[in-house]
């Protein structure tokens, strides 16, 4: 299975995404094969770490995102990813404009997996303030217990 987490300018929200899904597969699914990763749908902060701000509220929870670097969605990401998750409807509306018609399926927002959140949006924290980081960090959390959960049962049905 592999996992494209998409927001804006792939510093913030979905890096964090990434970070913290593959560390709560690889504590929580070691049996499973995922493969993550995030990229943004526009290309302002090509090559660049995530944003200071998600990176220390990042690293006071254990999770590592030295590695991260921003990217911008290829065309080819939509037939290599088996699902795509954005972070808000904005994020979705240009990567379904962006998906051929057979992939778009795979294209959905990530908090649909965090059913108990009473949102479903990540919001994005970039000109807020620090509370606006753990607030993301929360929603996250939450989704990839559920999509963990939701690739558990498919693993299962499969």
């Amino acid at each position: 299975m592999k996992i494209l987490f998409v927001c804006l300018g792939n510093i913030c929200r979905s890096p964090t995404a990434e970070a913290v899904f593959r560390a709560v597969a690889a504590r929580d699914a070691p049996d499973l094969t995922i493969e993550v990763d995030s990229a943004g749908t526009a290309g302002y902060h090509i090559g660049s770490p995530p944003d200071p701000r998600t990176i220390a509220s990042a690293h006071r929870r254990g999770y590592d995102m030295s590695p991260l670097r921003a990217r911008v969605v290829e065309p080819s990401d939509f037939e290599l990813y088996d699902l795509i998750l954005a972070m808000d409807r904005e994020n979705l509306s240009a990567l379904h404009q962006r998906a051929p018609a057979h992939t778009r399926e795979r294209v959905r927002l990530f908090l649909e997996f965090a059913a108990d959140a009473g949102v479903t949006e990540v919001p994005d924290p970039y000109y807020g303030g620090p509370n606006g980081f753990e607030e993301v960090l929360d929603l996250i959390e939450a989704a990839s217990n559920g999509l963990l959960q939701h690739l558990r049962q498919r693993a299962r049905a499969a």
